[in-house]
């Protein structure tokens, strides 16, 4: 047997395509090609479910219990086990352990971030989001599927009364080449329209090394819940909310603030930037100055 085939037999989806094919039986789908006939798919398409080498897509399964007469508790059952196996599967978009991180992120009242390799999430545009993720070298709809969570993220900006968010900057942030100048120059531009309404401090490179050097951190604070961090690293992130280490997140985020510009002077930093963005991009306008801006 092979290392791919042993790993899908003791797999969630190798779990969820043997109750579908007990369905299809006890349903009266005989053939693989009898319910596939009724889905109006090809034969392998219920094949590859059926072993575990791929999950269905909601309509799909859907469709596949209702032909079967699959109801109540047992079709709730299996409908959750697709959510967790998509949730858990190596190319799911959100990782199961970091959906307790989204969830307190849209209930969250206060975000306190620090990024000092590149801009938060939550503040990427569109095509800086994009550049980030190609260089990770991965496939075009895996990219797709991240893209559109991280839109999707970026909607708790827009709320009738959106968190008060103190986000942490380190300036080279500002100067790292992601995907193009003009791409950066549309990101800092789009920085410095969100500084009007949250709290961006930029920590300068003068101050040489701070206390955040050793990762990004997120804390995010919900009313009646305990506070959430989400603390970044190469290979996967961590979600807690253990009391002792979201304490010293949070003592770390204050060590690097009192290393911080102002508002005013963050907004001078990231405007510096900007100006040497729009020197590079061929045909760019002319950027408002920081006093205009304001």
């Amino acid at each position: 047997m092979s290392t791919k085939s042993k790993k899908r037999e003791g797999s969630l989806k190798a779990l969820l395509g043997e109750l579908l094919k007990d369905a299809r039986l006890e349903g009266g789908f005989k053939r693989q090609t009898d319910l596939s006939d009724a889905l109006g798919l090809d034969r392998t398409g219920v094949t590859r479910v059926e072993t575990g080498e791929r999950l269905p897509n909601g309509e799909v399964m859907s469709e596949w219990l209702t032909r079967c007469d699959v109801t109540g508790l047992a079709r709730k059952a299996i409908e959750g086990l697709l959510q967790i196996a998509k949730l858990t599967s190596e190319d799911s978009p959100v990782k199961i352990w970091f959906k307790g991180y989204l969830k307190a992120e849209l209930a969250a009242h206060t975000l306190r971030i620090w990024q000092p390799l590149i801009l938060h999430g939550l503040f990427q545009t569109e095509a800086y989001a994009r550049a980030v993720f190609v260089a990770t070298a991965r496939n075009a709809q895996r990219i797709e599927e991240m893209m559109a969570v991280r839109m999707e993220r970026q909607a708790v900006l827009g709320r009738e009364e959106p968190p008060n968010i103190v986000a942490l900057i380190d300036e080279p942030v500002l100067h790292r080449l992601i995907g193009s100048p003009e791409i950066m120059r549309e990101q800092l531009e789009h920085i410095l329209r969100l500084s009007e309404i949250f709290v961006i401090q930029v920590v300068p490179s003068r101050i040489g090394a701070n206390a955040g050097l050793g990762g990004a951190i997120t804390l995010a604070a919900q009313v009646g819940a305990a506070e959430v961090l989400a603390a970044e690293a190469l290979v996967e992130d961590q979600v807690t909310n253990d009391v002792s280490t979201v304490m010293e997140a949070a003592v770390t985020f204050d060590r690097i603030r009192a290393d911080a510009l102002g508002r005013a002077e963050s907004r001078n930093a990231i405007q510096e930037a900007l100006e040497k963005w729009n020197s590079q991009t061929p045909g760019g306008a002319s950027p408002p100055t920081a006093a205009t801006a304001e």
